[in-house]
């Protein structure tokens, strides 16, 4: 029990970051529609956020600062306020639709409307942050969300064709009436989703939080090696059971509900129960990460006091940022907005900040005034930079395949 809290950092922002309630819907629509022919995009996102949190949680074992602060520093203001932006509404979005996703997943198991759960689950987030220590608060999270593991058991419950399922793996096809650039739209919402900005800032300043030194850089690896790649194989068990039951009918995914339905076929109401306490503790685990990076990242840039290690009453700014952003996330739900389409959206702006976000962090983690003996190994920059093409590429079509496909459509 020891060694799984010991990587319930890596746990808490891998499922926080791969399982928010927009990837939950997301891999079930690219699985109904089409099947695992984009399974090839998730190690793609894994190994990319693996390489990149490493190094952010290198720089705060190291230097004992959070990645954030330092970038304004190394970078000057000007950089770091577009990254500030551009990071800090990100989060604004997708801290809504987690608000929103766990009001859906309450939903589910009460019947009652989703309305009347969304300020109670903003309440919620509010408290665990005011008043639950950080060490606490991830390893009940982390260790709760592991409920999502019952979806890769429920591939195995299916007994599919395993050969079909790899064939789609390793010979992606479309299926008829799909388009390739709904294919490519979908591939680089994926990778968005999978390097989403906030889960390394999140990551930096948990390392932080948890007081980690130059002696704690193999906990570091460990939560990244462990975290991300759990989070990786759960998004395509969803992705397996949606091809597996949804694609044949035809079903187009929508709704929460509906990712639920292989599931049930697969184990009825247990798998299902547990699979419902997963969601409510990957959203709530998502909402938390998403709250506290807007609050890290604007407390780091303008050297406010902040973290939970501090009272509320000694970082007071710090915990009246992140209750704005609840209050504004409750304001816009209460709207009616689909939180669905909204973290949908995010995660595609997510991929047009990108390259805001892992540049400075490269430039930072092999800057020795920081890092000292601790910079970057030559195979690191090599992927790094690789993924740095690759990220800018992701950037520059987003919006071009937004705009053609309809959002997917």
């Amino acid at each position: 029990m020891k060694s799984l809290f010991a990587v319930a950092l890596g746990i808490l922002t891998a499922i926080g970051g791969f399982l928010d309630i927009g990837d939950l819907v997301t891999n079930a629509v690219v699985g109904a529609r089409f099947g695992l022919s984009l399974a090839w995009v998730v190690p793609v996102g894994v190994l990319g956020i693996c390489v990149f949190a490493q190094m952010s949680g290198r720089v705060a074992a190291v230097s004992g600062r959070a990645t954030f602060e330092i970038i304004r520093e190394r970078l000057g203001p000007r950089m770091a306020v577009a990254n500030l932006c551009a990071s800090f509404l990100i989060n604004l979005l997708t801290l809504t639709a987690e608000v929103g996703g766990i009001a859906l997943a309450l939903q589910l198991a009460s019947s009652v409307n989703p309305k009347l759960w969304i300020p109670v689950a903003a309440l919620a987030v509010w408290l665990v942050i005011w008043r639950v220590k950080f060490s606490v608060m991830e390893n009940v999270t982390g260790v709760v969300g592991l409920c999502l593991v019952m979806f890769a058991v429920a591939v195995f419950l299916l007994g599919p064709d395993w050969g079909q399922l790899a064939d789609q793996v390793f010979t992606p096809s479309l299926s008829d009436g799909e388009n390739l650039a709904a294919y490519w739209y979908y591939a680089i919402a994926l990778f968005g989703a999978a390097m989403t900005p906030y889960e390394v800032f999140f990551f930096s300043s948990g390392a932080v939080e948890e007081k980690w030194t130059v002696r704690d850089l193999a906990k570091s690896r460990l939560n990244v090696l462990v975290g991300f790649p759990l989070g990786g194989i759960l998004s395509v068990a969803i992705a397996a059971l949606s091809a597996i039951v949804l694609m044949p009918g035809g079903v187009e995914v929508s709704s929460l509900s509906q990712v639920l339905i292989p599931v049930a076929e697969a184990g009825g109401k247990l798998a299902v129960a547990v699979i419902i306490l997963g969601i409510v503790a990957a959203t709530f685990g998502a909402a938390l990460e998403t709250a506290l990076s807007g609050g890290y990242t604007l407390a780091q840039f303008l050297g406010w006091s902040w973290g939970k290690f501090r009272r509320p009453v000694e970082a007071a700014r710090f915990h009246l940022t992140m209750l704005v952003l609840l209050i504004v996330a409750v304001g816009v739900l209460m709207t009616g907005v689909d939180p669905i389409l909204v973290t949908e959206y995010s995660v595609v702006f997510s991929a047009i900040a990108l390259p805001l976000t892992y540049l400075p962090v490269l430039i930072i983690s092999n800057d020795p005034q920081y890092m000292g003996e601790h910079v970057n190994g030559p195979v690191v920059n090599a992927i790094g930079t690789v993924y740095l093409v690759i990220i800018v590429a992701a950037s520059a079509a987003a919006i071009p395949l937004m705009i053609v496909t309809g959002a997917g459509q």
